[in-house]
C-alpha cells in the first residue's frame, strides 16, 4: 500500500501562485509514474500533469507555461508549481503514484483562485 498526502492548497487571487507538495509513504518502492489531477464541481478529474521516475514530464495543454512538476526520488515528492493562476484553475487537487498496476491517489486539496 502507498499513502498519499497532499499539502499547499489554499485561495489565491488571480495571476498569483500556489505550490503543492506530495508525500509518498508505505510502501513506495518501485513507484514509477507520479502526477496531479484535479476535479472542478461538475466535471470530470483531469491530468494536469504527470511524471516518471527519470523526470520525463507531460502537462495538460491549459497548464503548458505555468505549471512545473516536479520529483523527489530520494524523498518520494512530487511537487507542482502553480504560477499565473486563473479561475478556471479552481479545482480540488490531487495526487497520483502508480505502482505496478495499480493507482495510489491522495485526499485532494482545495485550490480557489478568486478574481
Amino acid at each position: 500500500q502507498v499513502q498519499l498526502v497532499e499539502s499547499g492548497g489554499g485561495v489565491v487571487q488571480v495571476g498569483g501562485s500556489l505550490r503543492l507538495s506530495c508525500a509518498a509513504s508505505g510502501s513506495v518502492s518501485s513507484i514509477t509514474l507520479m502526477g496531479w489531477y484535479r476535479q472542478a464541481p461538475g466535471k470530470q478529474r483531469e491530468l494536469v500533469a504527470q511524471i516518471t521516475r527519470s523526470s520525463s514530464t507531460n502537462y495538460a495543454d491549459s497548464v503548458k507555461g505555468r505549471f512545473t512538476i516536479s520529483r523527489d526520488n530520494t524523498k518520494n515528492t512530487v511537487a507542482l508549481q502553480m504560477s499565473s493562476l486563473k479561475p478556471e484553475d479552481t479545482a480540488v487537487y490531487y495526487c497520483l503514484a502508480v505502482k505496478g498496476f495499480r493507482n495510489y491517489w491522495g485526499q485532494g486539496t482545495q485550490v480557489t483562485v478568486s478574481s
